[in-house]
């Protein structure tokens, strides 16, 4: 018997994502023209339950908004009261003066920030001028009229384990609009389709990922100095991985700790989850920490590429929104003001179109307004930065990609250009035998944990009879392929154990523990085979975050 087809519901706008992007464009369509039928949906349990930031927030685009987000009680309480940039070795480290980098990089006028709260609130407001949000509502697959998305279907119930309609299979909802709008962040499963139908990256560099890994501490109240944000380089990373590490002091005695590794090191044998735990034995942290205690854990890959990885942002009845594109500007670690000035000139696009009677077409406009606004004028000036550090390390890009800044920051100009990213953080990996083994000492269970107690910090569920939304092209690849010539560094990449080589009788087996997926998506970015393939669970699946 033939699959039920799903419901169709027509909205003028469909919004995939409740993050700071599609509920910033949800508001704004809303703010521009009342009668337009909004409808965001959110593959989280709730809005904000799968939001990780780290976060020192711009305010710029939530001023672009809301103005009177003060008067509204917005979760935008911490200022930045002192902005620390450190380089580490093992056991010291130097504080860099300001004065060194130019005045953009400053973090005065900032504020350390849950994003996920902030979304909380956005959602409220969206809510409050009658967007529809639909959390738990997972958008699997799009729906096209033509050569055109006309929309996504989403709530998609009751697969088995082999992603064939069960006895209680539900199709789920076909949401369909004038405009689809995606917001999913970083990696987004839609996303990435509609780039490589349309060729969306076509001439572009290839993208760039940095994964990010946090977790939140409660400190002795001695310690704790509300505003103080640190940054740091150098440890413990070595020449052989880029990234760097943060400390946000927040409110109420919390502290926001993480580190971002570059996915493009070249040796398969580091763990980014457990150079995050060595990073807070470093005594200048660990000084930090002892006596506190952890309260959560999460991790999400960061887009890094930068204004020469920024795809074609439209294509016929799209745009792609914030991480969904790959806003971040690496060097001041922020992308939420730009996702939300995204959102912004994105919602105003679509009002535009829909007031001449548009539907369906190229927001042309939306392009136009990202590349000549005021995101292209925050990622051109740091163009440079990830792709000098990149192919010459931490060193070139503190004096090569730091006098590049400068230059731009002084004369509107940069010596060098646009430097290209050379290849994919994937084709990066080099073969395990010619890289050195590391030997990371066993978290103490004070201040690091292993991974699968970590986990447990995130509140990650999955229903475990749905089918596994982490796809195999080949299933023999892993074993046949990545353990000979990688040591299949999924082993090692994921930060929530999903990837193990059981060793059996019969011979080395590929264990996918999906259920403890964060959906950080480095596996799809980070196999050198490029054999899995992320896909969204069901709905309401993955990471609870409680204020990240």
């Amino acid at each position: 018997m033939a699959a039920a087809e799903p419901e169709v519901m027509d909205y003028d706008v469909v919004v995939v994502g409740a993050g700071p992007a599609g509920l910033s464009a949800a508001i704004r369509l809303k703010q521009r023209n009342a009668t337009l039928n909004v409808v965001v949906l959110e593959k989280g349990s709730e809005v904000g339950a799968h939001v990780l930031s780290g976060a020192v927030l711009d305010v710029s685009g939530l001023d672009a908004l809301l103005p009177d987000w003060r008067e509204r009680d917005a979760p935008v309480e911490v200022a930045v009261a002192d902005d620390q940039f450190w380089l580490l070795g093992p056991k010291s480290g130097f504080r860099i003066p300001a004065w060194i980098m130019p005045a953009f990089m400053s973090n005065h006028g900032k504020y350390v920030v849950s994003m996920a709260n902030l979304c909380r609130w956005l959602a409220q407001q969206a809510e409050g001028l009658g967007v529809e949000i639909f959390p738990g509502m997972s958008a699997s697959r799009l729906v096209w009229d033509g050569d055109r998305i006309a929309g996504v279907v989403a709530g998609e119930f009751g697969l088995g384990p082999d992603g064939r309609p069960g006895p209680n299979y539900e199709p789920g909802v076909a949401l369909r609009g004038r405009y689809v709008l995606l917001g999913e962040g970083a990696r987004g499963s839609l996303t990435k389709q509609v780039i490589a139908h349309f060729g969306l990256s076509e001439g572009r560099s290839p993208q760039k990922f940095g994964l990010g890994l946090k977790e939140i501490w409660e400190i002795d109240p001695a310690l704790h100095k509300p505003g103080t944000i640190v940054h740091t380089i150098g440890w413990p990373l070595g020449a052989d991985a880029g990234g760097g590490g943060f400390a946000y002091h927040g409110e109420k005695g919390k502290v926001h700790i993480g580190l971002v590794v570059h996915l493009d090191y070249g040796n398969p044998h580091l763990s980014p989850y457990m150079e995050f735990q060595r990073f807070k034995h470093h005594p200048m942290l660990a000084k930090l920490l002892t006596g506190g205690r952890r309260t959560a854990y999460g991790a999400r890959v960061i887009t890094e590429g930068g204004w020469q990885s920024l795809p074609k942002l439209v294509a016929p009845g799209v745009a792609l929104l914030g991480c969904a594109a790959g806003m971040v500007n690496v060097p001041r670690i922020k992308g939420n003001h730009n996702a939300m000035l995204s959102g912004i000139a994105a919602a105003d696009a679509v009002e535009d179109a829909v007031a001449a009677g548009r539907r369906g077409d190229e927001l042309t406009d939306y392009e136009a307004a990202v590349r000549n606004g005021a995101i292209g004028d925050d990622l051109r000036p740091v163009r440079n930065v990830k792709p000098v550090w990149s192919r010459w390390g931490l060193w070139a890009a503190l004096v090569v990609g730091g006098a590049d800044m400068w230059c731009n920051a002084l004369f509107g100009f940069s010596p060098l250009g646009t430097l290209r990213h050379r290849k994919s953080d994937a084709a990066a990996t080099r073969l395990a035998n010619a890289c050195n083994l590391i030997d990371y000492p066993k978290p103490d269970g004070t201040l690091s944990f292993d991974r699968l107690t970590n986990v447990a910090f995130s509140a990650t569920n999955h229903d475990e009879g749905q089918p596994s939304h982490l796809r195999l092209i080949d299933p023999a690849v892993p074993i046949s392929v990545n353990l000979p010539l990688y040591a299949e560094p999924a082993q090692r990449y994921c930060p929530a154990g999903v990837y193990e080589v059981l060793m059996e009788q019969a011979g080395p087996r590929f264990q996918v523990n999906a259920q403890n997926c964060l959906h950080c998506k480095a596996c799809d970015i980070k196999d050198p085979s490029q054999n899995i393939v992320w896909t969204v669970p069901v709905g309401g699946g993955g990471p609870n975050y409680p204020n990240m």
